[in-house]
């Protein structure tokens, strides 16, 4: 036990405790309380950025969803710069300070362990230890969503498309003039991860699947027309 607990530093455990105590935050739920509206009682009852932009209107949406971005990105920071104050400390401590972020937002500790589906906090994560990757994700999401409406399939498609956005991403970290954008984490670490997170992504959608699969799965419409009833994240 001893040997485990010393596999990192008292400051990076500290990094990783808190990165889940910060990921349990539903920025979503408490905008919507600071509002008089519960949106876990609106549409899709998600407490993420897109149930509340439902519920409260896009600006709120855009708010939720960059403080949920937030939580993603903070803490691999701030593990690149403890590695960096500490070059002892392994380099996947970045990873796994993520990896508690979107565990906390998929499973808050303050809400009995019912949260979002934490595609924001994963963003969030990857711009902090792949920032290439992310532009990819964000191509991708707004190319689907663009053609399909859905928000579900956008967020399916990013998910799947992570490992390849950090494979690539390596392939250009090996370019000198990419050297600026490394973080201090390590490939496997990074490939495990994206591929871990991916499948979080789609389990976390399961139900969002099964009416894609039927044919029932709502979509957003341009202005003037109707909008779905069960958004995503």
């Amino acid at each position: 036990m001893s040997e485990f607990l010393q596999i990192f530093s008292p400051p990076g455990w500290m990094l990783v405790a808190g990165s889940y105590l910060l990921g349990s935050i539903p920025f979503g739920l408490l905008i919507g309380k600071a509002y008089g509206v519960d949106i876990r009682e609106q549409g899709s009852g998600n407490i993420g950025a897109t149930n509340l932009g439902r519920a409260l209107g896009k600006r709120w949406a855009v708010a939720a969803f960059l403080l949920d971005f937030s939580k993603g990105i903070l803490p691999t920071l701030a593990a690149s710069y403890i590695a960096q104050v500490n070059t002892n400390e392994p380099l996947y401590l970045g990873i796994l300070a993520g990896t508690a972020a979107i565990l906390g937002h998929t499973f808050p500790l303050y809400l009995r362990f019912r949260g979002g589906k934490g595609v924001a906090t994963t963003l969030g994560v990857i711009t902090g230890v792949a920032p290439p990757a992310t532009v990819l994700a964000g191509i991708v999401w707004l190319g689907v969503y663009l053609k399909t409406r859905t928000v579900s399939i956008s967020s399916l498609a990013t998910g799947a498309t992570l490992p390849l956005g950090i494979w690539g991403t390596e392939l250009l970290y090996q370019q000198t003039y990419f050297t600026l954008l490394y973080q201090q984490t390590d490939f496997t670490a990074r490939i495990v991860f994206s591929i871990a997170i991916a499948a979080l992504i789609f389990l976390r959608h399961r139900t969002n699947i099964v009416r894609i699969l039927r044919g029932e799965e709502l979509t957003f419409k341009k202005a003037g027309e109707n909008t779905e009833a069960r958004p995503d994240d």
